[in-house]
């Protein structure tokens, strides 16, 4: 489909660049979209830049205070504006685009803290100063619109999913294993969409590599292998409220504090956590209106052999990583906010009351165009 050619929903396809920091705080993901906002045209080229070390736990030095308050809270929005802006040029330089040919960036920024119920959400990154960077229209600040209308300002990736899911089998899940794990359920009339934070996705694993191995994470799962589950752990983090709260309802990063698990080796606690993430996925289903058919699993988590084998045996049907659709389960959130930003420029919802709470279909995000 060429550039000025309309789809079926009248508006023409525009090209947009999706950035995403995710739970993980691990890096920038940067993909390239062609949609009009209700229908994916094409996907393009896409790339990770990893954060330093030292950028990394400067992030992570924010989660632990009121971040606006921090010190380093101004340069750091600065850093992590330009830090976005050398993946655009990467992006544009890999996929042999000009600056011109790009619509719209949707910068999500990097989340630091996220509490909805204080009605507060932040994102550190400056839209206009990406705008400015890259002299292209950046659509910023996803989640605030969503958040004063009584929504909780995630997930914001169902729609992507549901436009990708078109004329696929129904029901279906879409799970997302990143830091925190959140699913997208999709019905059988498509138009009926569910989606809300399922607990800890890779977060609590990463936390406890890194304080026992002096790792990021348990690559391939081959940590958790070597490990059993300690069953009085499990039930003592299983034993949560949030679980049986009924959705919309999302998670920080913090929300899920580790137990003291001191009593547990190295490789039984990494075990244990890995089988908390899978019942708390399992667990999930009850909220649904109907139990999927199938599951597609994006993230990194996808990649722990030892997770997706548990979420097989637990879920009892198949759950397959988003390639067996021929997605891209690495950059699908980066993606949707290419996806999001269409959709914002055309004033189409980003959220629904049945994804975020939010009480009616609302759009949102703030446009910033270059000076």
């Amino acid at each position: 489909m060429t550039a000025n050619q309309k789809n079926s929903s009248g508006l023409t396809p525009r090209t947009a660049i999706g950035l995403m920091s995710g739970t993980s705080m691990d890096g920038a993901d940067a993909a390239v979209v062609e949609t009009d906002g209700y229908q994916v045209s094409s996907t393009g080229k896409s790339v990770f830049v990893p954060y330093s070390p030292g950028f990394r736990q400067s992030f992570r030095e924010l989660e632990r205070h009121d971040p606006a308050k921090h010190p380093d809270f101004d340069h750091l929005i600065g850093e992590l504006t330009a830090f976005h802006a050398d993946a655009v040029e990467t992006l544009l330089e890999k996929s042999h685009l000009d600056r011109g040919q790009v619509d719209i960036i949707g910068f999500h920024g990097q989340t630091v803290y996220h509490a909805p119920d204080q009605g507060i959400t932040i994102q550190l990154g400056d839209g206009k100063d990406l705008a400015r960077r890259t002299r292209i229209p950046v659509v910023s600040d996803f989640r605030s619109q969503d958040i004063r209308h009584g929504g909780q300002g995630a997930p914001l990736a169902p729609l992507y999913h549901q436009a990708l899911a078109a004329e696929l089998e129904k029901p279906l899940a879409v799970l997302n294993l990143g830091g925190v794990a959140n699913v997208t359920w999709i019905g059988a009339e498509n138009d009926d969409v569910l989606a809300f934070d399922t607990g800890p996705g890779n977060a609590l694993m990463d936390d406890w590599m890194v304080e026992r191995y002096g790792k990021a994470f348990d690559a391939s799962g081959e940590r958790a292998a070597r490990g059993h589950v300690s069953q009085r752990a499990l039930s003592e983090l299983l034993d949560n409220t949030y679980f049986d709260q009924a959705p919309p309802k999302s998670l920080d990063r913090r929300d899920f504090k580790l137990p003291d698990l001191s009593d547990l080796d190295a490789e039984t606690g990494v075990a244990t956590l890995n089988a908390f993430t899978v019942e708390a996925i399992v667990r999930s289903q009850s909220h649904m209106p109907e139990r999927p058919k199938r599951w597609l699993v994006c993230g990194g988590g996808r990649h722990n052999t030892v997770l997706m084998e548990g979420l097989r045996a637990a879920l009892s049907v198949a759950v397959e990583p988003v390639e067996a659709e021929g997605w891209d389960g690495d950059f699908l959130e980066a993606q949707a906010f290419a996806f999001l930003s269409v959709r914002a420029l055309e004033g189409l919802p980003l959220s629904l009351p049945s994804t975020t709470g939010v009480r009616e279909p609302l759009s949102g995000g703030q446009l910033n165009q270059p000076d």
